[in-house]
């Protein structure tokens, strides 16, 4: 596979961050914006989505913030699927068809002209190769993943340490089925667009790549770290978090994520985690001093885990009701 195709991959990859559902900060891959760096985007009219295949019982969770003329939904999302996943449900299809505006992590994510720029400044640096970064047994540990993937450590030698993780956490889940096309958010990105309705995005892949990029070098060592020495388990991370997700089981979907984000280093949990939820957040309340009706789905990690959305939206006074 070539350097350009990878890349492809990667830019894809971190578009759809969300931090850790995809077993890797990438399961749930991306992201957070300083106020009013929001996108938005007015959704021209798209053919009509496919019917979502329904979930068992009441499916992944929905919340919903609300007061005298404002109304939010908040649905956790997992960014890769297999397809024919079936996670649908009548409650999130009724909230979507009620909003007017769709709030998605990146609006213009599945834009290669935007996003490989980006990934190109940010996650590549041949002036300081992994192979200068990594000891010798981590840097001989890393090829030995990358060849198992169709790689090698010297082809990507150039990445940037969190690139270079995104690429090991990404190929076991893409050889297992998991498709970025069959995910949450394309799927209800292309509803939004099929029903016409205006598409908005909490931050821009500029600013997404860049959080990750800006974490300590340290963090991001321990990062791809962490996915090499752990290559094999990486599957099954994300099909039992799409399983929690999938039961609705809030508290085992955030115990999963932080195995790959906190757990790992602070600075990953602040970067994927902290500092997106207070942007979005402060952007939600927005949307409550106006009116109307806007469904938000976000990676399932931003509304189930520690430091969640939901948790700062409580703490500035809003009661946020699970449907």
């Amino acid at each position: 596979m070539t350097l350009a195709h990878r890349m492809g991959q990667s830019a894809n990859c971190v578009s759809r961050f969300a931090a850790g559902l995809l077993a890797a900060l990438a399961a749930s891959a991306a992201l957070a914006a300083a106020p009013g760096a929001a996108h938005a985007e007015q959704a021209a009219p798209a053919p009509a989505a496919a019917p979502i295949p329904r979930a068992e019982g009441a499916g992944p969770p929905l919340w919903v913030v609300r007061d005298a003329d404002s109304t939010v939904y908040l649905f956790g999302t997992v960014h890769v699927l297999r397809p024919g996943t079936a996670w649908g449900s009548d409650k999130v299809d009724a909230a979507f068809a009620s909003a007017s505006d769709i709030w998605v992590e990146v609006a213009d994510q599945d834009d290669q002209a935007v996003v490989m720029p980006v990934i190109q400044q940010h996650g590549v640096d041949p002036s300081r190769p992994l192979s200068s970064i990594l000891s010798t047994e981590e840097f001989a540990a890393f090829d030995k993943v990358a060849q198992a993937n169709g790689a090698s450590g010297a082809a990507l030698d150039a990445y940037r340490p969190w690139l270079a993780a995104f690429m090991i956490s990404m190929s076991g889940p893409t050889n297992a089925g998991y498709r970025s096309e069959a995910g949450v958010d394309k799927t209800l990105m292309d509803r939004a667009r099929a029903q016409g309705k205006a598409l908005h995005g909490f931050e821009t892949a500029d600013v997404q790549v860049r959080l990750i990029a800006g974490m300590s070098e340290e963090a991001q060592v321990a990062y791809l770290n962490n996915y090499v020495r752990n290559a094999d388990g990486i599957v099954a991370n994300l099909d039992a978090t799409v399983a929690a997700w999938l039961k609705g089981d809030a508290a085992e979907a955030g115990r999963l994520n932080r195995i790959n984000t906190r757990d790992i280093h602070q600075d990953i949990h602040r970067a994927a985690l902290i500092d997106r939820n207070a942007d979005w957040t402060k952007q939600i309340e927005a949307m409550m001093q106006g009116s109307g009706t806007a469904f938000v789905a976000v990676g399932a990690a931003h509304l189930m885990d520690q430091d969640s959305v939901i948790d700062m939206l409580t703490a500035r006074g809003f009661k946020v009701e699970r449907l």
